[in-house]
C-alpha cells in the first residue's frame, strides 16, 4: 500500500505505532532491503488457554503494520509463533480433567492429551483456540508451530550453528544463573525417548561433528541428535534461534521479558546477526493488582469483553498507554466504551496531523466511523436499571422520548451499545449495586429536588434541568461542594458513586419517571 498521508505529517507524528515503524525501517534497513520484506513476530506459550494479553500483542503489532503501510510498500508479514514443544511445567487452574495433565507433566504440549477431548493434544487445542480468537478480529497473520518446525528440520541449520557456538552461549547465560542451576544448565533440552519428557539435565559431552549430545539421565549416559525434534532449546536460546532463522525485524514482549530479550540479543549477535527492533509493553493487572495469567484465568477473557462491548473498544484499550501497567477487569469496560465514543466525536473536528494522534485512526486503520453521539454507555446502563428494561425495544422507546425521529438503522454503533448494555448490567452491574440510605438532612435535600422537578415542564432542555439540580444542591448546603451533592443522588438513586449528567439522563428517562424513582429510593 502506497503512502496516502503527507510524509511530513508522518515524520512528525509521535503516535507510538509510527515511532516504532520508523525505528524498524531505520534499525533493520539492510535486512529489509536484502529480503524485500518486513517480518514481525508475536509469540505465544500454549501452556494455558489464550488470554486477552495474547490478543493485545497481535493487535498492537497489527497497528505497527498499519503505520508501516503508510510509509512503505514493502510487503509485511506477522508470524504468530506457538512454543508448543515446550514441556508442560504445571497444570493450569482453569481447565477440566486436571488429573490427566498431572500424569503428563514435562511432556511437550503437543504430546499432552487434550483435557477437553476435542483435539489430538493440549497444545493443538490451545493453538486452535488462539487462531479462532485472532480470526474473529480479522487479523492477518501466519501461524507457526514450534513442534512442526523442529521436527521438519526447519531449524536444523541454526541448531548446528548454536552447537558450534555452545561455549560462547554458555558464557552468556551461566553468569545470570544461581550456583545450583549453573551445575545443570545446558542450552539444549533432550526429549527422553523412554518417557517422552523434555529433560532439564546436565550435558556430559557434545559432538559437533555428529550434531549430537551425551547427557546424564539418572546415572545413565545417553546420546541423542540435536536435529529433527530430538531436542529443543532453552527459552532464551530458543528465542534467539527464532529471530535468527525467521529473520525477524520486530517483536513486542511483556516487561517481564526484558532481561530475556537482552540475553537473546547477545546470542543472536554471537551467531552473526543483529536483533530485531523491540518494544517492551507493561503487563495487565486484575482488580487486585495482580498480573493476569493464562494459568490463573484471572482478569477479563476475550469472550467476556466481546459479550459486553465491541471489538473496537477492546482494540482501543490495547492501543492506549502500552507502556503503562493497566488494570483489566470487567468494571473497566464502560469507560473503555465511552472513551471510544468520545474519540469518534473528537475525530470530526481534527485535521490530518491530529487524526494520526487519535487512537481510533490506528484502531480502524485510518477509517474512523462517523456516527452522531446519542448517549454514553454509562448513561445507557443507568437507563437499563431505572427503566427495568429487559429488551432492546424497551430501551429504544426511552431513547425516542428524547429523539423522536431517530432510526436505529442510522446508528449501528449505538444499536450495538443497547444490546451490550442489557447484558453488562445483568451480569456485572446489578450484583455490585450498593444503595445509600439518606439521613434526615439528605432526605430533605432530595425532597426539595422532587419539588423542583415537579415544577419543571416536560419539554425543558437538559441544560436547564441540570441548572435546577445545581440550584437545589446550593440551597441545601452543597454550594461549596456540589460534587458531594451529585454523589448523594447517584448513591441513593443508582447505587453508584458517579454517573451521567443528570439533566440529560432525565431528558431520556422522563421527568415524572425520575420523580417516582427518587420517591421509591428514599422511602
Amino acid at each position: 500500500m502506497k503512502p496516502s498521508i503527507d510524509k511530513t505529517i508522518i515524520d512528525k507524528s509521535n503516535a507510538w505505532p509510527f515511532v516504532e515503524a520508523k525505528k524498524i525501517l531505520r534499525e533493520r534497513k539492510q535486512y529489509i532491503e536484502k529480503k524485500n520484506k518486513i517480518i514481525l513476530q508475536t509469540g505465544y506459550g500454549p501452556s494455558g488457554l489464550p488470554h486477552i494479553g495474547t490478543f493485545g500483542e497481535v493487535a498492537r503489532t497489527s497497528m505497527v503494520v498499519n503505520a508501516l503501510n503508510q510509509m512503505t510498500d514493502i510487503p509485511k508479514e506477522i508470524i504468530t509463533f506457538s512454543d508448543d514443544m515446550d514441556g508442560l511445567r504445571k497444570v493450569p487452574d482453569n481447565i477440566p480433567n486436571k488429573d490427566l495433565l498431572e500424569k503428563n507433566l514435562n511432556k511437550p504440549l503437543t504430546k499432552v492429551p487434550d483435557p477437553f477431548n476435542k483435539f489430538k493434544s493440549f497444545g493443538e487445542h490451545n493453538n486452535e483456540m488462539l487462531k479462532k480468537f485472532l480470526d474473529e478480529f480479522s487479523f492477518k497473520y501466519k501461524f507457526m508451530s514450534s513442534t512442526a518446525l523442529y521436527k521438519s528440520g526447519f531449524f536444523n541449520a541454526t541448531l548446528k550453528k548454536i552447537l558450534d557456538n555452545y561455549e560462547g552461549i554458555m558464557k552468556i547465560i551461566i553468569p545470570t544463573l544461581g550456583k545450583e542451576r549453573q551445575k545443570t544448565y545446558s542450552p539444549f533440552l533432550p526429549i527422553c525417548k523412554e518417557t517422552g519428557q523434555v529433560l532439564e539435565i546436565p550435558i556430559v559431552e557434545i559432538n559437533k561433528k555428529n550434531s549430537s549430545l551425551i547427557f546424564d539421565n539418572n546415572g545413565k549416559k545417553l546420546e541423542t541428535s540435536i536435529l529433527d525434534g530430538n531436542c529443543k532449546l532453552q527459552w532464551k536460546v530458543d528465542w534467539a534461534m527464532r529471530w535468527y532463522t525467521l529473520d525477524i525485524d520486530f517483536e513486542m514482549y511483556g516487561k517481564d521479558l526484558i532481561e530475556s530479550a537482552i540475553l537473546s540479543t547477545k546470542i543472536i549477535k554471537l551467531l552473526g546477526k543483529n536483533n530485531p527492533s523491540g518494544f517492551a509493553y507493561e503487563l495487565f493487572l486484575d482488580d487486585k493488582g495482580e498480573k493476569i495469567s493464562k494459568s490463573k484465568g484471572n482478569g477479563v477473557s476475550i469472550e467476556e469483553w466481546l459479550n459486553y462491548a465491541s471489538p473496537e473498544s477492546l482494540s482501543l484499550f490495547m492501543y492506549q498507554n502500552p507502556k503503562r501497567a493497566k488494570k483489566l477487569y470487567k468494571e473497566i469496560v464502560p469507560k473503555a466504551v465511552d472513551d471510544y465514543l468520545d474519540l469518534i466525536e473528537k475525530s470530526k473536528k481534527q485535521d490530518a496531523r491530529e487524526l494520526l494522534l487519535n487512537p481510533l485512526w490506528h484502531v480502524h486503520n485510518g477509517k474512523i466511523p462517523f456516527e452522531d453521539s446519542i448517549m454514553s454507555f454509562s448513561m445507557l446502563l443507568n437507563l437499563v436499571e431505572t427503566s427495568n428494561a429487559t429488551s432492546e425495544e424497551m430501551l429504544w422507546k426511552f431513547v425516542k422520548n428524547y429523539k423522536k425521529d431517530i432510526a436505529k438503522d442510522n446508528f449501528p454503533i449505538f444499536n450495538n451499545l443497547i444490546k451490550y448494555s442489557i447484558k453488562y448490567f445483568n451480569d456485572v452491574v446489578k450484583q455490585n449495586k450498593k444503595y445509600k440510605k439518606p439521613n434526615i438532612s439528605e432526605k430533605k435535600a432530595l425532597l426539595d429536588l422532587i419539588s423542583s422537578l415537579e415544577k419543571c415542564s416536560d419539554n425543558m432542555k437538559p441544560e436547564d434541568i441540570q441548572t435546577e439540580i445545581y440550584t437545589v444542591g446550593k440551597n441545601n448546603g452543597y454550594k461549596e461542594n456540589l460534587r458531594e451533592w451529585f454523589k448523594l443522588i447517584y448513591e441513593v438513586v443508582f447505587g453508584v458513586e458517579n454517573g451521567p449528567r443528570l439533566g440529560f439522563f432525565i431528558s431520556f428517562f422522563g421527568r415524572k419517571e425520575m420523580i417516582s424513582l427518587i420517591k421509591e429510593k428514599i422511602n
